[in-house]
């Protein structure tokens, strides 16, 4: 009887050393997983915030982008002005050929 109980007892022992290691490395998985939950908040907040920055440059790039393009439709505008002048000024110079053309043409005749 008594090598019996002394048998559950040894036993016993062995569990209880068994439960204690595994309790320590869960502790110690446990330690683990905490410092690595830390790490993806920090990089979570980190890439947030990153986030955020690249949208500010997005829209100041838009902004500067628009800014631009204001000036080019400015510039084309005057650009075109100057064309439709210049064609209007081709347009009497052609007719003032055609007239010299006719003057020379009555010279002749009257001669």
């Amino acid at each position: 009887m008594v090598q019996h109980v002394e048998q559950n007892l040894q036993l016993m022992t062995k569990r209880a050393v068994k439960a204690e290691n595994n309790a320590t490395k869960l502790k110690q998985e446990n330690a683990l997983l905490q410092v690595q939950l830390k790490n993806y908040k920090t990089e979570n907040e980190a890439l947030r915030l990153g986030q955020s920055a690249s949208l500010a440059v997005v829209k100041q790039n838009a902004d500067l982008a628009l800014q631009n393009l204001l000036t080019v439709i400015t510039n084309s505008r005057s650009s075109i002005k100057q064309l439709v002048s210049g064609a209007e000024s081709l347009q009497l110079v052609a007719e003032l050929l055609k007239s010299i053309d006719r003057i020379s043409e009555v010279s002749e005749d009257g001669q």
